[in-house]
């Protein structure tokens, strides 16, 4: 699993970059936040990625913060939502907004990204609501920062995979856990809170 890449940008298009790494360029979606957050062409930057496989297609995701990343784990365990409708929800909303919007139950707020209609955005706080309750409310009293997920996340991701979880559903249940458990939380703490977050 990539995590991270470090390069220079080659091309900035309307949902993606194409960032230059040793020679290799890679194809990274992003919402538009990001693609306005990380630099012009030819800047240096350095991106958050999230690998997303399905039968048809492989798509990296980009981020420009740890926070971004963490919510679009979260945003795409929601039955209903896929990578394209994630990426939307964080180009009309900071991470911030996010964690106001489903600690205060605020659909409205949600439906303002293209794509994501009164149901679905009702869906999507109340899902994220019981998944993320904690984080979301200490995020609002907290002035809207997100713990960023640690650097055992990936890690975790990849173990609870080969345990047989979705991605969405282990994505969802380390970012939940990687929140709670802190900075110093070693990989195989955060796989137990994690399968333990999985199992609710």
């Amino acid at each position: 699993m990539i995590a991270k890449l470090t390069g220079t940008i080659d091309e900035i298009g309307t949902d993606n970059i194409v960032l230059d790494v040793n020679g290799v360029g890679y194809l990274v979606f992003c919402s538009s936040r990001t693609i306005g957050a990380i630099g012009g062409k030819g800047d240096g930057a350095t991106i958050y990625t999230e690998m997303q496989v399905s039968e048809t297609d492989m798509r990296l995701m980009g981020f420009a913060s740890g926070s971004e990343r963490d919510w679009f784990r979260l945003l795409i365990s929601v039955q209903g939502v896929g990578g394209k409708v994630a990426l939307a929800i964080l180009s009309a909303l900071e991470p911030g907004e996010i964690s106001r919007a489903v600690a205060t139950g605020d659909k409205a707020m949600v439906s303002r990204a293209n794509g994501v209609g009164p149901k679905l955005a009702l869906r999507i706080v109340n899902e994220l609501k019981d998944k993320v309750g904690g984080i979301a409310t200490d995020s609002v009293a907290g002035g809207g920062a997100v713990h960023a997920p640690s650097n055992n996340s990936a890690d975790a991701v990849s173990a609870l995979q080969n345990l047989g979880f979705k991605p969405a559903d282990a994505s969802a249940a380390v970012a939940a856990a990687d929140a709670e458990a802190g900075d110093g939380a070693t990989l195989d703490a955060l796989v137990r809170l994690a399968l333990k977050k999985a199992a609710r």
